[in-house]
């Protein structure tokens, strides 16, 4: 059975609407999975309008159950959280940032109860977000919250490189002192872990120093001394192929060229440059972005979590210019991902009989 593909519309002012409706529109999605769009059907009748999008019919869906799933048909949960009118196209609002709240609510439920195999997420508004009285800094703490996930960690993908993080949306300062060796186990074996459930069998585990050189001895910086290296000692006496600390201005280069499966960052920015370089690449003589690929998966929740790996964009909305390969990527990733679970649940041993 092909899973089911919860896929959030997003803020309903960004670009969302309209990328839903883009990879929806490619026949060949339906041959891997059941895609629903959890969202409102007036939000995206207007993305619809917009000249150049595909020919959809929109049908609207209670339950899971009620989806066709059917090339040319874009399934829709509609929640009927706001309509054209409550939201102006590429503007920030409470009402949005309520709505794309909501969206996410439901796909983390039909995640739980089953009647969803994998969840995708587009991008919502932060400030929208906090403006609606949600007090979140993004998807990843939605989730973890309303799953009651206590250890997670944000993996990036790009190609053939994979980026976790020790620390996200905290400011810099805050990040150095997370830096703590309790948690660089944490992500390493939550990486480790995580790469194993997607059928590699002995992952490399490359993990970023914090500091230029790596702190060179102690002179920069006591970070990798004390916090890092005992980390990657430890996941090492777990049988974990970790290696590091690395510089982290060679550690990218060299995951790239094939050394390590994923890298273990340090913090936000540094996991999301190198990725986002080669991901995101703008043409200047056409004055748009050529490509903006990369998915964003949250390791360690009870569910699946793919995410596109870029904003709103809110100064494209309602042009019909966005591209829609970093969502297509994160549906696709979403489905390796679940086939990778059902394996998993069906060469796991049965439970044993409760004793008498």
């Amino acid at each position: 059975m092909k899973p089911v593909i919860a896929i959030t519309m997003g803020d309903p002012a960004s670009i969302g609407p309209e990328l839903c409706l883009k990879a929806l529109g490619d026949d060949t999605l339906y041959e891997d999975c059941r895609p629903l769009v959890i969202g409102d059907l007036s939000i995206l009748e207007r993305a619809a309008a917009i000249p150049g999008m595909p020919a959809l019919r929109l049908h609207a869906v209670r339950g899971v159950e009620e989806a066709l799933f059917q090339p040319g048909t874009a399934d829709v949960m509609d929640l009927c959280a706001c309509t054209p009118a409550d939201v102006p196209v590429g503007r920030v609002s409470a009402r949005a940032g309520d709505a794309a709240f909501r969206y996410v609510r439901r796909a983390i439920d039909l995640a739980l109860s089953g009647e969803a195999d994998a969840t995708v997420t587009n991008a919502l508004n932060k400030e929208a977000l906090n403006l609606a009285g949600h007090a979140f800094s993004g998807h990843t703490e939605i989730y973890a919250r309303y799953t009651g996930t206590d250890r997670y960690t944000m993996m990036l993908a790009h190609e053939s490189l994979r980026v976790v993080h020790v620390s996200t949306h905290v400011s810099l300062r805050e990040a150095c002192d997370r830096v703590k060796k309790d948690r660089v186990l944490e992500v390493i074996r939550i990486a480790d872990r995580a790469l194993r459930d997607m059928g590699i069998g002995s992952p490399r585990v490359g993990v970023a120093g914090l500091n230029p050189h790596c702190g060179e001895g102690g002179l920069f910086g006591r970070e990798e001394i004390e916090e890092i290296t005992p980390a990657v000692e430890a996941a090492r006496s777990e049988g974990i192929d970790a290696q590091g600390p690395v510089p982290p201005d060679t550690v990218f280069s060299k995951a790239r060229g094939g050394w390590y499966d994923v890298v273990v960052a340090m913090y936000h920015d540094q996991g999301h440059i190198p990725l986002k370089l080669l991901g995101f690449v703008y043409d200047p003589g056409e004055g748009r972005w050529q490509t903006v690929s990369g998915v964003n998966i949250t390791l360690g929740l009870p569910v699946i979590r793919v995410s596109v790996d870029h904003g709103t964009a809110f100064d494209q909305a309602g042009k019909g210019t966005a591209s829609e390969k970093s969502l297509r990527n994160a549906i696709d990733y979403a489905v390796r991902l679940s086939r990778a679970k059902r394996r998993g649940e069906r060469n796991a041993p049965a439970p044993e009989e409760p004793g008498e």
